[in-house]
């Protein structure tokens, strides 16, 4: 068996075992010279071990650079994973309120004709319809006491009881108006006018002050979602009969608003004959709007701010990418003595720049890999705070770790190459 000898040390005369070699670099389990014509080759063992040599002796300065495109990673797969779970939840909740339609007069301010309700119940596609009509210079306070300029933009509603069925709200205390309860002097609270007078509950009987009334409380609504609270907001309303509207308040029976529920797959049509169903001497006096819309414009306003955070998270991953170029340049120059050893023992510049390289990888694939992870629990979070399905694309997770595979490869090249090129006597020289 050939025996491999090294040159005798300066101090003793000691020589280095075939084991010493291997371990410096020299040697792979499938090396079979030394020249330096780049011919033999590293194991992946031993090149794993060389590129983590950096890493473990500079613990903190390998933590540092890895966090910068930790950093970069993290948001993209955030934005990502975020971005379409939110996307995920407004479908559905399209797909819940898809064929709600929202009619109100073109005008601010403006009434419908009183045959708006009965008219647009014979349309066929229609399944419900309620009104609901705006009492102009009427609010509401906690008591008699209140000055009447404290509004605190509480606004009075006169409903229909079938306003919950159609409009989607639903009843957190209490119950809502009936036929018999819309004669008298009742009110339902939306969630924000509750809020703002300081009923919480309805344990014990609570009135409030309505245009000199008193009304009793018989209900509070839960918060209104989606595109129905975003065309009206029915969370800063106080809800009374129409009866009882028309006996204290004097209201002419005009209503201000329409919800309509329709078969889903005649959303379209219904929309298209509303107007002039509402209003036939004067179709374009009539605003006709439904959810999709609404949702879609919500989908693309959060579209552009994905783009926004993207970028932001591309700028950290170079900015990432040149912390690692950075390190490695310096660990070049603090390491020649070592650059220099292993190549007077035989190491070629193929290996020294694979081990350079590979340093650099490592460093990239730490980072992608705990920004991967730290965007993925980001998303989870968040999605399950807002309640919606988490979803996170395989590109932001498998594209992650390969984006920072990438900038590490080519942030390692500068430094591994400059590495390769120093010659043993040198590099020996700062020995």
């Amino acid at each position: 068996m050939t025996r491999v000898r090294a040159c005798d040390t300066d101090t003793g005369g000691s020589r280095l075992s075939r084991r010493d070699l291997q371990r410096a670099g020299s040697l792979g389990p499938q090396s079979r010279q030394f020249r330096d014509t780049g011919a033999s080759r590293l194991s992946a063992r031993d090149l794993l071990r060389a590129g983590s040599l950096g890493p473990r002796t500079r613990r903190v300065r390998a933590a540092l650079s890895a966090l910068g495109i930790s950093i970069g990673i993290a948001a993209i797969v955030g934005v990502l994973g975020i971005s379409q779970s939110s996307k995920s939840g407004l479908l559905a909740e399209l797909g819940q309120l898809g064929n709600l339609l929202t009619v109100q007069s073109a005008s601010p301010g403006s009434e419908l004709p009183i045959t708006a309700e009965g008219m647009v119940s014979r349309i066929g596609p229609v399944t419900s319809v309620t009104e609901m009509a705006s009492l102009s210079s009427t609010y509401v306070y906690r008591n008699s006491l209140v000055p009447a300029i404290d509004t605190s933009g509480i606004s009075v509603t006169a409903a229909d009881p079938t306003l919950p069925a159609t409009a989607g709200a639903t009843v957190a205390h209490g119950t809502f108006l009936n036929a018999a309860t819309a004669r008298y002097p009742a009110v339902v609270l939306g969630a924000e006018t509750a809020s703002l007078l300081g009923i919480n509950n309805l344990a014990h009987p609570t009135q409030v002050w309505i245009g000199g009334y008193w009304f009793t409380v018989t209900g509070i609504l839960n918060p209104v979602p989606g595109p129905v609270e975003q065309t009206t907001p029915i969370d800063a309303m106080a809800l009374i009969g129409f009866p009882i509207a028309e006996q204290d308040f004097a209201f002419d029976g005009h209503p201000t608003q329409l919800f309509v529920r329709s078969l889903p797959s005649q959303v379209s049509a219904v929309a298209a004959v509303l107007p002039a169903t509402v209003n036939p001497a004067n179709p374009a006096a009539v605003q006709a709007t439904f959810p999709t819309d609404i949702l879609q414009a919500e989908i693309a306003a959060k579209g552009a701010y994905n783009g926004l955070f993207l970028g932001l998270g591309a700028v950290a991953l170079l900015a990432g990418g040149v912390g690692i170029a950075n390190v490695m340049v310096i660990s070049v120059l603090e390491r020649r003595s070592e650059i220099g050893l292993r190549r007077a023992l035989g190491a070629t510049r193929r290996h020294i720049a694979e081990q350079f390289l590979a340093e650099a990888l490592l460093l990239s694939a730490l980072g992608g890999l705990g920004g991967t992870i730290a965007g993925a629990a980001a998303t989870v979070i968040y999605a399950l705070s807002q309640h919606w399905q988490v979803q996170i694309p395989a590109l932001a997770l498998y594209g992650g770790i390969g984006a920072a595979l990438a900038i590490g490869a080519i942030a390692g090249l500068y430094p591994a190459t400059r590495a390769a090129r120093l010659s043993p006597t040198e590099a020996l020289r700062t020995v």
